[in-house]
């Protein structure tokens, strides 16, 4: 399995306050957003990105301070996620608790997290994997 990384850049001077993604990869990605509301936690998805492209994935000030991610690489099988866990499906949905994702029907997938630092707007690169032992010092 093909892990990837996650270049986390934040933006604290934009004329746009969102929560962006761009994908920096030669892949087409499918990416799922975590997020605690006032009330619960709730996981969206599929934002489907071309290569070398950007989407916004929350519109507006963020109002929390940390996002949790997780993306597929639709064309290398890879995938960029963590050891935060939450629910998921394979078609589009939004879902309300991350508590007994598979009893309920749906996957327990895990997802890093994204800590803003409480800026009003940030940006997170998905990049291509680094290739072990390719260059040198």
């Amino acid at each position: 399995m093909l892990l990837a990384s996650a270049a986390l850049l934040g933006l604290s001077v934009s004329a746009h306050a969102d929560l962006r993604l761009c994908n920096k990869t030669e892949s087409k990605v499918g990416v799922a957003i975590g997020y605690k509301d006032k009330v619960d936690w709730i996981t969206e998805g599929w934002w489907n990105l071309e290569s070398n492209s950007c989407e916004t994935l929350v519109p507006g000030s963020l109002v929390s301070r940390y996002y949790y991610i997780y993306a597929v690489d639709y064309e290398q099988f890879g995938e960029w996620g963590g050891r935060a866990f939450m629910c998921t499906r394979e078609k589009e949905f939004t879902i309300r608790g991350i508590q007994d994702c598979v009893a309920r029907g749906y996957e327990r997938t895990g997802f890093f997290e994204i800590d803003t630092g409480e800026q009003s707007s940030w940006t997170v690169q998905l990049t291509e994997p680094v290739q072990q032992g390719a260059g040198g010092r």
